[in-house]
């Protein structure tokens, strides 16, 4: 689907003088926000971290083959990497929080106009909330090139799209095949998504094999760059988890 970095800024130090305590004081102030610059860096290196895609390819090939490998083989059980999309909001992106927020417009919007990276993000996306419906459309659905379209509410290849509820996946396996029950077993997962249990409603060309791409909903997005790419209640990049066919 399923984010031109963070910016982050910090004010330039003062010019010493001949005052001590003066000094004293600005070095006390420059300390604290060093100290405080490496805490955020280190916070945002964590949140911009990709997917190590590599080593999670490695491990889902080991463990499926260990399940392929059982007298019963698979029987409905899978090992897969967890990960989310959702649906930006307009609402969030604003100058304010460093996103690009120039008013563009695009085919199939009919003249109207949206911020830039709001429509990045449905382009990556698939829908996006608008603040002000449409002939009663309160989505912009890409509609592949350049072109968008409105719509009544996000939707997949199953239908309308069900937050905690809906998964896409890259339907070439035999039992995680679409419409399949699937009940995932990831501390994580429950945790980020307040639920275990997801319907294949959804796929899309850039999951890779064993990905289960989870719904969460709609949000504003975290920030700008990268992390367009996640809602602004979670920092949630992606969970290993065993999950099991219930149909």
């Amino acid at each position: 689907m399923e984010t031109t970095t963070l910016r982050i800024r910090m004010e330039a130090s003062s010019h010493r003088n001949s005052n001590r305590r003066t000094n004293c004081i600005r070095l006390c102030r420059l300390i604290t926000k060093i100290t405080g610059f490496s805490i955020l860096v280190a916070t945002c290196s964590e949140l911009r971290a990709d997917i190590p895609w590599p080593e999670v390819v490695r491990r889902l090939a080991y463990e499926n083959e260990k399940l392929a490998k059982r007298s019963q083989g698979h029987d409905g059980e899978y090992f897969v990497v967890c990960t989310l999309y959702y649906t930006p909001k307009e609402s969030g992106f604003t100058f304010e929080r460093g996103f690009d927020a120039t008013q563009v417009t695009k085919p199939g919007l009919h003249g109207r106009k949206y911020p830039r990276d709001f429509l990045r993000s449905v382009k990556k996306e698939g829908f996006g909330r608008i603040t002000t419906p449409v002939s009663g459309h309160y989505y912009v659905c890409y509609n592949g090139g350049d072109s968008f379209t409105f719509a009544s509410h996000p939707t997949g290849r199953g239908g309308a799209l069900i937050a905690r509820y809906s998964a896409a996946i890259k339907l070439i396996h035999s039992g995680l095949r679409h419409g399949a029950i699937i009940e995932t077993a990831s501390p994580t997962v429950q945790k980020v998504f307040g639920s275990a249990r997801w319907k294949i409603m959804d796929t899309g060309g850039g999951l890779r094999q064993w990905q289960m791409d989870c719904y969460y909903g709609e949000d504003e997005p975290l920030g700008p760059g990268k992390l367009q790419g996640r809602p602004r209640a979670t920092t949630f990049e992606y969970s290993y988890a065993n999950a099991r066919v219930l149909n």
